[in-house]
């Protein structure tokens, strides 16, 4: 016969999926930031945030006030495998003004890679928007469920 413990605590699964990013309130026109308001501070690297071979992490500023940052790892995942993925983090009161178009183009300008990818949910309309803004297209394979975008640094030859 074989004991049973009745006070074992229970696997407990999430009530809910994980939530999906919250919307952005669109903002006036006024309220857009040119892109000679943005720059990019190269800072420190930490682990999962460009911290590893080919990494790289800039704090994103307006007006010399941190909005954010943005950061590439090199990761070696499918359907891709081996590449440049741009990430980026905008502070709540820096968003739906136009500086993660901004950030996305000049992160990859100042990066040392020729091809970089975005990757994100298909609901999230105001990183896609701002990713193709700063020049990335569509590269998600067919039947792949995570938005793909890639940017290639003009002049690249992509058939070699």
């Amino acid at each position: 016969m074989t004991a049973h413990r009745t006070n074992a605590p229970k696997r407990r699964r999430p009530n809910r999926e994980t939530p999906k990013p919250r919307p952005v309130k669109p903002r006036t026109a006024e309220a857009r930031i040119s892109a000679s308001e943005v720059d990019l501070v190269s800072v420190a690297r930490t682990p999962g945030k460009g911290k590893g071979p080919g990494g790289e992490k800039w704090r994103i500023e307006v007006g010399g006030v941190r909005a954010g940052e943005v950061f590439i790892n090199v990761i070696d995942e499918p359907p891709i495998g081996r590449h440049a993925s741009l990430q980026i983090y905008l502070n709540i009161k820096s968003q739906g003004r136009g500086i993660g178009r901004v950030g996305y183009a000049k992160a990859c300008q100042l990066s040392a890679h020729e091809t970089i990818y975005a990757h994100m949910r298909r609901s999230n309309v105001a990183s896609r928007r701002a990713t193709e803004e700063a020049g990335f297209v569509e590269a998600t394979p067919a039947g792949f469920i995570q938005l793909i975008l890639r940017w290639v640094r003009p002049g690249t030859d992509l058939s070699t």
